[in-house]
């Protein structure tokens, strides 16, 4: 299967940490896999042994244009020696943008099909029935096989801390950190989704755990315009953050969740002297086309 590369914790201080009075450090899953980067390793871990398993030759997934889920399974096929299918929400845009000219390039054959039918899978459930012997893979990854990886992560963290913080697009991620976190921790996601209320929802489907703790929450002030979208104001605190830490960041998903964490700690939401650890979940392939 893909190989894991150990990652390090990098702790962050500056004035803004030391005025909160807290403690912020970043698990570096940027760093686990060159292509197939932070928590699209975890998410796709199970759900690629079951195709293997299954001898699925080929695997099939949804995605917008510029998907992570999309890049991340187009390479991790291509590795596996796999075919791979992408059913792309929009018309096609050419040139292609590096994402889907990547998967492309990786032998991924791309469908498109219009926003309102995607919304609705008035037509990509047409193409369940055109293909044989795939394996299917949700939206973003996020199935019970995703949650199973990242409840794995959670539970290989062995340094101590309070609250626990993740982007959160279609909720798998934040899924598996509710069930495998211990629960004396805080989680907390940040939707970046515009009008992402629907998400408390998808938590519940995925994590049992989720419908009886008040362990976790998601927060919705931080999404920027919402999905793909950003502001001079997002771009200036990437370009200051990164070059203050060293820790690059994207624009879709980590970047905003680090701005919110930020924006948290100018309000005092953190309690004095707890730990904050921050999940960099990879993705900066985004970086060579969202000019922010």
């Amino acid at each position: 299967m893909l190989k894991y590369e150990q990652t390090p914790i990098q702790e962050v201080l500056d004035h803004q940490t030391e005025k909160a009075g807290v403690h912020l450090l970043v698990k570096r899953e940027d760093l686990n896999h060159p292509l197939v980067s932070g928590n699209k390793w975890w998410k796709l871990k199970y759900n690629l042994e079951e195709a293997v398993r299954k001898n699925s030759k080929v695997l099939l997934t949804y995605g917008g244009a510029f998907s992570n889920h999309i890049f991340a399974t187009a390479a991790a096929a291509s590795e596996l020696g796999l075919k791979s299918i992408g059913i792309i929400r929009g018309e096609q845009k050419l040139p292609l943008n590096p994402v889907l000219a990547f998967a492309l390039s990786r032998g991924m054959e791309l469908h498109y099909v219009s926003r309102s039918a995607y919304r609705t899978k008035s037509e990509t459930d047409n193409y369940l029935e055109r293909f044989e012997n795939f394996y299917w893979i949700p939206e973003g990854g996020s199935n019970l096989l995703a949650v199973k990886g990242v409840m794995e992560f959670a539970a290989a963290i062995s340094i101590p801390y309070d609250y626990l913080c993740c982007p959160v697009g279609t909720g798998g991620t934040l899924s598996g950190f509710v069930e495998g976190a211990a629960a004396d921790k805080k989680i907390i996601g940040f939707a970046v989704l515009k009008g992402a209320e629907f998400l408390d929802e998808e938590i519940h489907k995925l994590s049992k755990k989720s419908r009886n703790s008040s362990s976790w929450r998601i927060v919705h002030d931080y999404h920027f315009g919402g999905y793909a979208k950003s502001d001079l104001k997002l771009g200036r605190f990437m370009e200051e953050f990164t070059t203050a830490h060293v820790i690059p960041l994207d624009p879709i998903y980590t970047g905003k969740m680090m701005a919110g964490i930020y924006d948290l700690l100018s309000k005092g939401f953190f309690a004095r002297g707890s730990t904050i650890l921050a999940i960099h979940t990879g993705g900066l392939q985004t970086n060579r086309y969202i000019n922010c």
